[in-house]
């Protein structure tokens, strides 16, 4: 099984949900977040400058069969990419076991 976090923009979290459930990843959490990243400069919008050192993001964490960490991988960076700097970022870890805790059931099975 494989944990697989992800930082995105907050105006992507829709699209990367619809692929998620696209793919067959229909179980995920979820938060806000904030935090600082490599942009320098601050943007100035009408006539005001807004620092954008502290940056508003959507943090996911999705555990999955190691049979679907490409398809979900996939489906991130195809749905929350724009091109642009400030993207987000994906980390992979491995997790050794899970436990349904209504069954006391373990292994790969309770994701499901």
């Amino acid at each position: 099984m494989k944990k697989i976090e992800a930082i995105i923009r907050k105006s992507k979290y829709s699209a990367v949900k619809e692929a998620f459930h696209d793919v067959g990843v229909n179980f995920f959490s979820y938060w806000d977040v904030t935090g600082i990243g490599n942009e320098k400069e601050g943007h100035v919008y009408r006539g005001v400058s807004y620092s954008t050192s502290d940056i508003q993001r959507r943090y996911l964490s999705i555990v999955v069969s190691d049979s679907f960490e490409d398809a979900t991988i996939k489906a991130i960076i195809s749905s929350a990419g724009t091109g642009n700097v400030g993207d987000g970022k994906i980390f992979v870890s491995d997790i050794e076991e899970c436990y349904r805790i209504r069954t006391g059931e373990k292994g790969a099975d309770t994701l499901n």
